[in-house]
C-alpha cells in the first residue's frame, strides 16, 4: 500500500452526530487548492475482458480531476456509473462534457467541486460499454464490477492504464495514495457494493445510496416477476457508446433472466449479499424507506451481511439522494467520513448513533442501532374475525386473485381480492424496525398462484409524497453552492424541499411471491389445485413507528397489480389461518407475544422495482 498523505491545513475535529445542525458541525479539511487549475485527464484502464468481442481487451475510461501542486499523494473519491452520457446524474441529470481535445470539463455532481480543493482526487469511471469505455454492459455482472475494481487496482499500481482507448502509452497513478472511497446512487451505488464484495485492497469505504444488493431482487421477488429484464437496461446505457456491437452480450442477459421468477446462475453471479462477508471497507448507507424502485429489501439484507464499521440514514423519500433532502448535514457527514477513512483523521465520525431515521418530513431522530436495539421478532397471527394478534386461530379464509387491482384498492376497498387483519387501535406506540417474514399455508384453486402482502399503518399522518413526481421532494429555482466553480463546471445546485402529503394510511412494507416456488427459489414446481402449500417470503425492510391510536394491519392477497405480473390462471386461494403468521420485528410488544431476538436486518434469502434505475 502506498503511504504519504497530502499536507493539509491544521484544523479542529470532534465527534459528529448525524442529526447535528450544519452550523454546529466541526470543520474538516480546508479548501487549500485552486479548483480552476486542477489537473483534468483521462486514463483508460485495461479490465482484462473482451465483452464486445472485438479481439481486444476492454479498456474503461476513468476521468480524473485532482489538485495541482499537491506535494504529497492524494486519496480518491470514485463514482463508477453507466449514466454519464445516456441519462445523467443527480437531480439535474448532469452529463460529462469534454473540450475539443477530449479532455474532461464537466464532472457531474458536487464531489469534484467540494473535495478537490480539500486535497482529494475525484475519479468518474464509465462502466464498460458506456460513454467512452470499450466493452459491453452486463448489468451488475463481472464486467460492470471489474470496470471499477480494476481502476482501484490501477490506483494501487496493480494493473495497467493507458493514455488512449487503443494503443497509447502506459500511465501510472504516482499521485495516488491508493486509498479509495466509492460513492454513488442507484446503479452507481450498486457497483460500489459489488466492488466492496470482492474485498479489493485499497477500497477503504463505500457510500451506497439507494443501491441494489442483489440484482435478482431488483427484477424478481421470491419467485414473482416485476415484468422487466436486464437486457433493456443494458441497451439503454449502451445507446451512446462508441459504436461497439453489444447484441451478443445482451442475448446472454435475455437468456439468463428466465421469464419465470426462478433464481438461476445469472442472478447468482449478480448477488453481492452472498459475498458480503468479503467486505473490508466501511459502509455509509442511505435509502428511502418508500423507495419503490430499488426496494428496501436491498438495504436490509446488505446491512445484515456486513461485519464492518457502518452507519445508515433512512429517509421517508422514494428514490432520492440525501443531497436533495438533507443537503447540509449530508455534505458535513461525507466530509468527515472521507477525512476519517481516506486520510486517517481521528474525528470520531465512526462513533455515536448508528442510524438516523426521518419520522416526519424533515424531522429526524438518531437511533443507537438498526434495527432498533430492542426490537424483537414478534409472531402475529390472523384471526378468523379479522384480528391480528398473538393467539393461534383456526379455520380458513379465502380471496380471489384479481391482477387488475393494486395495493391502494386493497387498503381502501379490498372486496374479495384481499384479506385484512388488524390489531385495532393501539394503546401505545409500536415501532416496526427490520424485515418481516410472512409464512402462509395456501391452497390454490388453479395450477398457478401469486401471493402479495402489505403491512399498513391505519391512521392519519403527514408524510413525504413519495408517490409524486419528485418522490418526496420539490425542486425550486434558487441554488446554493458546494465547493468551487470553474468554467464549464459549477458547484451550484437547485435547492429542494420536502413535498408533504396528508394521508389516512401508510403502507410501510410490501412483499411478493410465486407459490410455485414454495420449495425452492431455483426451480418452480407445478401446483395441484386443491393441495395446500406452505411458503415463507419476505416483506421489505423498514423503520416506522405506528402511533398510539392507529392500528397495524396485515393485508394478504394474490397479485398486487401495482407491482407484479399475475399467474397464468388467476383463481381462488384459501389460507389455513392456524398455519399462517407474520414474524414482525417490533419495539412495543404485547406481554403475551411469542418473541425471539430479531435478525440484524434483511437476512438474505437468494431470491426490484421500475426500469429506470437512476
Amino acid at each position: 500500500m502506498r503511504t504519504g498523505l497530502v499536507l493539509l491545513a491544521l484544523i479542529l475535529f470532534s465527534t459528529f452526530t448525524p442529526g447535528a445542525a450544519h452550523a454546529a458541525a466541526p470543520r474538516g479539511t480546508e479548501p487549500v487548492y485552486d479548483y480552476a487549475s486542477a489537473i483534468r485527464e483521462t486514463v483508460w484502464v485495461d479490465i482484462g475482458r473482451d465483452g464486445d468481442g472485438d479481439g481486444r481487451s476492454d479498456r474503461v475510461a476513468a476521468d480524473i480531476v485532482r489538485p495541482s501542486g499537491a506535494t504529497s499523494r492524494v486519496p480518491v473519491i470514485m463514482d463508477a456509473s453507466p449514466y454519464y452520457s445516456c441519462c445523467g446524474r443527480g437531480n439535474e441529470s448532469e452529463l460529462k462534457t469534454y473540450d475539443s481535445a477530449g479532455k474532461p470539463v464537466k464532472f457531474p455532481l458536487f464531489y469534484d467541486n467540494y473535495f478537490v480543493p480539500r486535497g482529494y482526487a475525484v475519479v468518474l469511471v464509465d462502466l464498460a460499454g458506456t460513454n467512452r469505455s470499450a466493452g459491453c454492459a452486463d448489468v451488475g455482472g463481472a464486467s460492470d464490477v471489474d470496470s471499477a475494481r480494476k481502476v482501484v487496482d490501477w490506483l494501487n499500481g496493480r494493473v495497467t492504464g493507458y493514455s488512449a482507448k487503443t494503443g497509447g502509452t502506459a500511465v501510472t497513478a504516482g499521485w495516488s495514495t491508493g486509498n479509495v472511497g466509492m460513492i454513488g446512487k442507484s446503479y452507481d451505488g450498486t457497483i460500489a457494493n459489488g466492488v466492496a464484495a470482492t474485498g479489493v485492497a485499497g477500497l477503504k469505504t463505500v457510500v451506497p445510496i439507494s443501491a441494489i444488493s442483489s440484482w435478482y431482487d431488483y427484477y424478481r421477488s421470491d419467485g414473482a416477476t416485476f415484468g422487466f429484464n436486464p437486457a433493456g437496461l443494458a441497451q439503454t446505457v449502451e445507446a451512446r457508446n462508441s459504436g461497439q456491437n453489444c447484441s451478443a452480450q445482451n442475448q446472454v442477459l435475455t437468456q439468463g433472466a428466465t421469464a419465470n421468477g426462478d433464481y438461476g446462475p445469472l442472478w447468482a453471479d449478480r448477488d453481492y449479499v452472498t459475498r458480503a462477508g468479503n467486505v473490508r471497507a466501511s459502509v455509509l448507507l442511505s435509502h428511502g424507506v418508500n423507495d419503490l424502485n430499488v426496494k428496501t429489501i436491498h438495504f436490509g439484507q446488505w446491512w445484515s451481511g456486513l461485519n464492518v464499521e457502518k452507519k445508515i440514514w433512512l429517509s421517508q423519500t422514494g428514490h432520492v439522494d440525501p443531497f436533495d433532502y438533507r443537503r447540509a448535514d449530508w455534505v458535513d457527514l461525507l466530509h468527515r467520513w472521507f477525512d476519517h477513512y481516506l486520510l486517517g483523521v481521528d474525528n470520531g465520525v465512526q462513533n455515536g448513533p448508528q442510524a438516523s431515521v426521518e419520522r416526519q418530513p424533515d424531522q429526524w431522530v438518531d437511533q443507537s442501532a438498526y434495527p432498533a436495539a430492542n426490537a424483537v421478532a414478534t409472531t402475529l397471527r390472523p384471526g378468523a374475525s379479522g384480528t391480528l394478534g398473538t393467539a393461534t386461530s383456526s379455520g380458513t379464509a379465502s380471496f380471489t386473485d384479481n391482477p387488475n387491482l393494486g395495493e391502494d384498492t386493497w387498503v381502501t376497498n379490498p372486496g374479495s381480492a384481499a384479506l385484512t387483519y388488524s390489531t385495532g387501535a393501539l394503546t401505545s406506540d409500536v415501532q416496526v424496525s427490520g424485515t418481516t417474514r410472512l409464512t402462509v399455508t395456501a391452497t390454490p384453486s388453479t395450477s398457478s398462484a401469486r401471493l402479495s402482502a402489505l403491512l399498513v399503518d391505519l391512521g392519519p399522518a403527514t408524510i413525504r409524497n413519495f408517490a409524486g413526481s419528485g418522490e418526496g421532494i420539490k425542486t425550486g429555482t434558487a441554488e446554493n453552492c458546494w465547493g468551487s466553480s470553474a468554467a464549464g463546471d459549477d458547484a451550484c445546485y437547485k435547492i429542494a424541499s420536502a413535498d408533504p402529503k396528508k394521508v389516512n394510511y401508510t403502507i410501510l412494507s410490501r412483499g411478493w411471491a410465486d407459490l410455485a416456488n414454495y420449495a425452492s427459489l431455483s426451480q418452480e414446481r407445478p401446483l395441484t389445485p386443491g393441495t395446500a402449500y406452505t411458503m415463507t417470503f419476505r416483506l421489505a425492510s423498514t423503520d416506522h413507528i405506528v402511533p398510539r391510536g392507529h392500528a397495524l394491519a396485515l393485508i394478504i392477497g394474490g397479485t398486487d397489480g401495482s407491482f407484479i405480473r399475475g399467474p397464468a390462471q388467476p383463481g381462488r386461494v384459501t389460507l389455513d389461518l392456524a398455519r399462517t403468521s407474520a414474524s414482525i420485528p417490533l419495539v412495543g410488544i404485547p406481554a403475551q407475544a411469542t418473541t425471539h431476538p430479531a435478525p440484524p436486518g434483511g437476512e438474505h434469502v437468494p431470491s426490484a422495482g421500475r426500469a429506470d434505475l437512476r
